[in-house]
């Protein structure tokens, strides 16, 4: 297989399928590229019938640790070239799930964190940027994955409220009626009308800017900001760092 000699990228997709899809076309949006050849290769496998709901699992109600085929996807990912590979999901970076499937896969696979790179992004984007919200799936609100992060450096991670957790923002991506989850193209009011509800939250607590951690919210929420205040597309943060990891030289600025 000619790839150019690029390191091919792997993307692990179906967690959820249209934001492995989003993933995939922010790499080749924010690629140096004036022709077809000259685009990086990328192989993206999306299986979602195999892999269990990281929420569900993280909340005991899944006994079958989504690692398991997560890691599978990245082996054979590995097996077709790539060596560089991204997760499309925020809550499979929770450390039940992460840390099993690192056990799992080869050393010789970079896996790209989405967390830290978010917290890098910001630091050197928003280096004045000291509170920042975080908007996502219960799984990743209850694991607190960004806090932790963000804390390392010298970031505050602020939450919503357990209220509008539960009645707001999980519906709002997991409801078989509205959520993101049934209706990713187009996203339906409720659903950005429940989003929403969590961006106001935080703002009123004064975040400087706010993560959208599940990557089924920039599907949502496409604002470069809210109200003023920068909003984080988490799979954009992704793609350039997957770039980079792969190909520095051909990440457009």
């Amino acid at each position: 297989m000619n790839t150019n000699g690029k390191r091919i990228i792997g993307v692990v997709g179906g967690v959820g399928p249209y934001a492995g899809i989003d993933l995939v076309q922010k790499i080749f949006n924010q690629t140096k590229a004036t022709c077809d050849q000259e685009h990086l290769p990328v192989s993206m496998l999306s299986v979602p019938g195999s892999i269990p709901d990281r929420t569900e699992f993280l909340l005991g109600k899944g006994d079958v640790n989504p690692a398991l085929a997560i890691s599978e996807v990245i082996c054979t990912l590995y097996q077709q070239g790539a060596s560089v590979v991204g997760m499309s999901c925020n809550t499979a970076h929770a450390a039940p799930i992460l840390n099993e499937i690192i056990d799992r896969i080869p050393r010789e696979v970079k896996l790209v964190s989405t967390i830290h790179s978010v917290a890098k992004y910001i630091k050197e984007h928003y280096p004045s940027i000291v509170k920042v919200g975080i908007l996502s799936t219960t799984g990743t609100f209850l694991s607190n994955v960004y806090p932790d992060c963000l804390s390392e450096y010298g970031l505050v991670g602020i939450q919503v409220s357990e209220e509008i957790q539960e009645f707001h923002v999980q519906p709002a991506i997991y409801d078989r009626n509205y959520g993101i989850k049934a209706h990713s193209n187009p996203v339906t009011t409720p659903a950005k009308r429940g989003l929403l509800t969590g961006v106001e939250y935080m703002i009123e607590k004064g975040v400087e800017a706010i993560i959208l951690g599940c990557s089924e919210l920039p599907l949502a929420l496409k604002y470069k900001e809210f109200k003023e205040v920068p909003l984080i597309d988490t799979t954009q943060v992704l793609a350039r760092a997957l770039i980079l990891e792969a190909s520095p030289e051909d990440l457009l600025e």
